[in-house]
């Protein structure tokens, strides 16, 4: 990935305040944007706790460096390593009226939790006709592929949360998305799970205000206009589907919309469907694999939705059927080249 500098225009951001859209801007990376979200909180709600295994002295990825020593070893603090224990403790805090943010070191490693996440988190409010809720909780966590992960430093587990009714699941693509879209997740009234795609934390850097604000939940948003052929994905992914759409354009002449989903849960059906009644044509992109990956979703929904105006099988392009392998990533993943072959195909049906 290159290191970029860019502003927000176009973004649709929520300012705090009725004059901060012309508020201060720093460049940040997409891991110093997470930190200055978490101390935008920090700062404006004395309520908020931040824990996780090693958040105290910043982190393995550095995403909290400098906040308990700005706010205290009371509202920053470890944890022991119990992926359980952690949401477990984050679920009560939120009940009790704190606001929660646990960190999940890996995403990998949040399957512990998982009881927890869909049997407490996710039914809390449900379970008690609305009398308690936890949605005070946001669970952080680094997601996907790195370089070198390998197994259980790589993986794409929001599918598995996608099937649960009463949280939210939000993956950004870059700084000033990962602020926004984060305190949106914090200032949510539900439990939200929060994967951030940790080989983005230092690979480009934006402008980034200062200041807090939000990006609204559950919206998608067009990052380029097309007439051909819609694609869709969201955290890194982007990345690369930007990079085809350019090929798309340069190689075949072909014009591509795309589209960040941002929101996995609940997400927004209407600016997909609309793109590929637009278009007639639909790839999705992700890490995980391919099978009961989000894509399917997407793909069942669209079929039902736009079958008059498809002009060619929707085509999804993702990892494969195995566990995350060492070596073997870059056969692994959905790069550039084997969505770029997508597209060839679904041109010429």
């Amino acid at each position: 990935f290159h290191k970029v500098l860019c502003c927000c225009s176009g973004i649709n951001l929520h300012f705090s305040h009725q004059n901060t859209f012309i508020s201060r801007r720093q460049i940040m990376n997409l891991f110093q944007s997470v930190t200055s979200a978490l101390d935008n909180t920090l700062a404006s709600d004395p309520t908020a706790v931040i824990f996780g295994e090693d958040v105290a002295f910043g982190g393995v990825f550095r995403c909290t460096v400098g906040l308990r020593d700005k706010y205290g070893k009371d509202r920053v603090f470890n944890t022991p390593l119990c992926e359980q224990g952690i949401v477990g403790f984050g679920i009560g805090a939120a009940v009790a009226g704190a606001t929660a943010i646990a960190e999940i070191q890996f995403a990998d490693y949040i399957y512990p939790a998982f009881d927890q996440i869909v049997n407490e988190a996710a039914k809390y409010r449900y379970r008690s006709g609305n009398l308690f809720d936890c949605g005070n909780l946001t669970i952080r966590a680094p997601w996907g592929c790195v370089g070198h992960g390998s197994l259980y430093h790589s993986q794409s587990p929001e599918a598995f949360f996608a099937h649960c009714p009463g949280i939210k699941v939000v993956i950004p693509r870059g700084p000033v998305q990962c602020k926004g879209l984060l305190l949106s997740c914090i200032a949510d009234q539900n439990p939200c799970i929060f994967f951030e795609p940790k080989i983005l934390y230092r690979a480009a850097v934006e402008q980034v205000p200062t200041e807090a604000y939000t990006i609204p939940l559950s919206q998608a948003e067009v990052i380029q206009e097309g007439s051909d052929v819609t694609l869709v994905a969201w955290g890194t992914q982007i990345h690369v589907l930007r990079e085809v759409a350019n090929m798309a354009q340069e190689k075949l002449g072909v014009s591509c919309e795309l589209i960040d989903l941002q929101t996995i849960l609940p997400w927004d059906t209407e600016t997909i469907c609309k793109s590929v009644a637009k278009t007639g044509r639909l790839l999705i992109s992700h890490e995980a694999p391919i099978t009961g990956g989000f894509a399917a979703e997407i793909s069942s929904t669209v079929q039902e939705e736009c079958f008059l105006n498809l002009e060619a099988p929707i085509a999804r392009v993702c990892g494969y059927d195995t566990p995350f392998p060492h070596i073997f990533e870059p056969f692994y993943i959905p790069d550039k080249w084997k969505c770029f072959d997508a597209i060839k195909k679904l041109i010429s049906y």
